[in-house]
């Protein structure tokens, strides 16, 4: 029997998360509140094989630390991680051992994003479902956006610098479409556009969930 741990339910809901990996009779999966310092010490005492790391708290408690995700890999359990808190730390720790996967990753591994304001956003404490839009989300958005030949380059950087300097709570796309000074045409267009646009951070957990199955049953 195979256990696994996962640190989700924000960027992706537990019941979609369960749609993809979830218990059988060789595997035993564990799904759990995004990650905060001092959970990693709990998890060791469940014994699991793996844990995913997908989402984490930044800002409303103390973030896991570098040290607890040492310790876990020297005893011997396989650490991944992606999307949000999993993606950051995964690219700090993957010299070390701790396996990345997906775009964020990538971003954050590359340098292209160095810091964690990109991927904070406001949650509800209950229900864990995000009340702001995660900078990365609007920069994968607005960089496809240029290419579809919808927004120009300059236009981007505007729109990117108005989402970066708004707190990560009251960022949304609302807000950073009317601060800014795209013409009405441009914003109806741009706002299709986002309508249909997929969630990258939603799109990574997917993807970690994936890899971490086909490791398993391997």
């Amino acid at each position: 029997m195979v256990k696994i741990i996962i640190y989700a339910g924000l960027s992706i809901p537990f019941d979609e998360a369960k749609e993809i990996l979830d218990s059988s009779d060789d595997i035993e999966v564990i799904y759990k509140r995004p990650i905060q310092r001092g959970d990693l010490g709990q998890a060791l005492k469940e014994h699991p094989d793996i844990i995913a790391i997908i989402d984490g708290v930044f800002h409303q408690n103390s973030a896991v630390g570098h040290k607890e995700i040492l310790n876990v890999m020297k005893s011997g359990i396989k650490v991944f991680g992606a999307s949000s808190m999993g993606a950051l730390r995964a690219s700090e720790l993957d010299s070390l051992g701790m396996v990345g996967v997906g775009y964020v990753y990538n971003q954050y591994a590359s340098g292209a994003v160095d810091s964690d304001d990109d991927v904070a956003v406001m949650l509800d404490s209950e229900s864990l479902e995000a009340l702001s839009e995660p900078l990365i989300n609007m920069k994968y958005v607005f960089t496809n956006a240029v290419s579809e030949g919808i927004i120009s380059e300059d236009e981007k950087d505007e729109l990117l610098s108005i989402a970066k300097n708004t707190f990560y709570p009251k960022r949304n796309y609302a807000k950073t479409l009317q601060e800014s000074s795209l013409n009405d045409s441009t914003k109806d267009k741009l706002i299709d556009f986002i309508r249909t646009s997929p969630d990258i951070k939603k799109e990574d957990s997917k993807e970690l969930l994936l890899y971490v199955k086909d490791i398993v049953e391997q």
